[in-house]
């Protein structure tokens, strides 16, 4: 027996002793959550119909070619030659939602990603230089924190008119204050840790150790709330719309201008508002429950 087998506690192997990065760990973890496998999969099949949509849809979209089967007194169901049914508008409701998944998706995650960039360049702003930069950081982050998330999201796309960029700034603006909070928080705690302290000794210039070990340390916790915000994007999307704040072209299928325009038909067809509600639902499932499975998986007091 050699000495490294010697050390090694009886029932495990040399190899299950060595280290393993961070996320190598969390993707191991994540492969053995159910939730996680439930998640990505809904977030995939969202993500694959968003970008073959043109080869998924059965009609053109934003068609009129069968307005005389929506009148406002009947709209018809589903047939052998419309799946879901028609719209108000006399467009197949299948071709509909397919391309509204890919609008939900454009303005979700580029609203997120707007959200994400201005929001860890505060945090990051404020956990790496500290002091008074950190205080007029964070008093400004407060100000939009105090603001509710929608309400503020209603007022800039209010302000800007209504267009697809518009509901974007807007969303992403409104998770500006929680990118900022979480990544400043996650630097502030990684700067009290050992090897900034040998970085600092070793004669590493602050800005060498903020950009290259705290700050790439410190982003696990933001990307991970990326992915939950995704599944809050798609929902603030539907809500702007439904207040009439997004794209007023009736050729844009968004599934939230969707739930509107069936209001005065739920009476007599009720899936005009049913089919897109549940897709908002499920999508925005599949977003929260990948991400509680991602912050799950790089908890450390969840590691085995």
């Amino acid at each position: 027996m050699t000495l490294q087998e010697s050390l090694v506690p009886r029932g495990k192997s040399a190899e299950s002793t060595t280290g393993e990065s961070l996320w190598r760990g969390a993707f191991k973890r994540l492969r053995r959550s159910p939730m996680a496998i439930i998640g990505a999969s809904i977030m995939a099949v969202f993500v694959l119909v968003a970008i073959f949509a043109p080869l998924l849809s059965p009609y053109q979209p934003a068609s009129t070619e069968w307005t005389e089967l929506s009148t406002p007194y009947y709209v018809q169901g589903s047939s052998s030659e419309h799946l879901l049914g028609i719209d108000r508008w006399g467009s197949d409701m299948l071709t509909q939602l397919i391309y509204g998944a890919r609008q939900s998706l454009i303005i979700g995650v580029v609203s997120t990603l707007i959200g994400l960039f201005a929001g860890a360049s505060l945090g990051a702003l404020a956990g790496g230089i500290g002091g008074k930069v950190d205080t007029i950081v964070m008093r400004f982050v407060d100000v939009l924190l105090s603001i509710p998330s929608l309400l503020l999201a209603i007022s800039i796309a209010a302000a800007m008119g209504k267009s697809s960029f518009a509901l974007m700034v807007a969303i992403g603006a409104a998770q500006i204050p929680i990118f900022a909070r979480l990544l400043r928080a996650s630097m502030l705690a990684q700067n009290k840790s050992d090897y900034v302290l040998a970085a600092g000794a070793l004669g590493l210039r602050r800005k060498t150790i903020v950009l290259g070990h705290v700050l790439p340390n410190s982003l696990g916790p933001t990307i991970v709330q990326a992915t939950l915000n995704l599944a809050t994007a798609i929902i603030e999307v539907a809500a702007l719309s439904f207040l009439g704040l997004g794209n007023d072209d009736p050729a844009v299928a968004e599934w939230g201008r969707m739930i509107v325009s069936g209001q005065d038909r739920f009476e007599i067809a009720p899936w005009l508002a049913f089919y897109p509600g549940i897709c908002i639902a499920i999508t925005a499932l599949g977003f929260t429950l990948l991400g509680e499975a991602m912050r799950e998986a790089l908890d450390p007091k969840q590691r085995r």
